[in-house]
């Protein structure tokens, strides 16, 4: 079982970026897809973005696609998510998760075995 932590979150205002990180640990994610999924107050948790276990497929929610870019360092066992022109809608905790299948890259929830216990992410006018 891996084990996630994310990082990177704050309180920024709206316009700035932020880097947010996703450390593993207890497996290698080299072979497994990872994404990120949001959730604000009130709101299910939604799929932000998604990487290939090579690093060349992505895909983002039409939300955020243009603003943020997903990437991984697979030799330090990484993600990222690059986020910039943040909007007062991005607020929200921010959940790194690895792919339960190995070289599948999919979108769902459903798609990803394990979490990480999220970092927030706020955003002030």
């Amino acid at each position: 079982q891996v084990q996630l932590e994310e990082s990177g979150g704050g309180l920024v205002q709206a316009g700035a970026s932020l880097r947010l990180s996703c450390a593993a640990s207890g497996r290698i994610i080299r072979s497994y897809a990872m994404g990120w999924f949001r959730q604000a107050p009130g709101k299910e948790r939604e799929f932000v973005s998604v990487i290939s276990p090579n690093g060349g497929i992505t895909y983002y929610a039409d939300s955020v696609k243009g603003r943020f870019t997903i990437s991984r360092d697979n030799a330090k066992n990484t993600v990222f998510l690059q986020m910039n022109s943040l909007k007062l809608e991005d607020a929200a905790v921010y959940y790194c998760a690895s792919g339960s299948r190995s070289y599948y890259t999919g979108q769902g929830q459903r798609d990803f075995g394990s979490w990480g216990q999220g970092t927030q992410v706020t955003v002030s006018s």
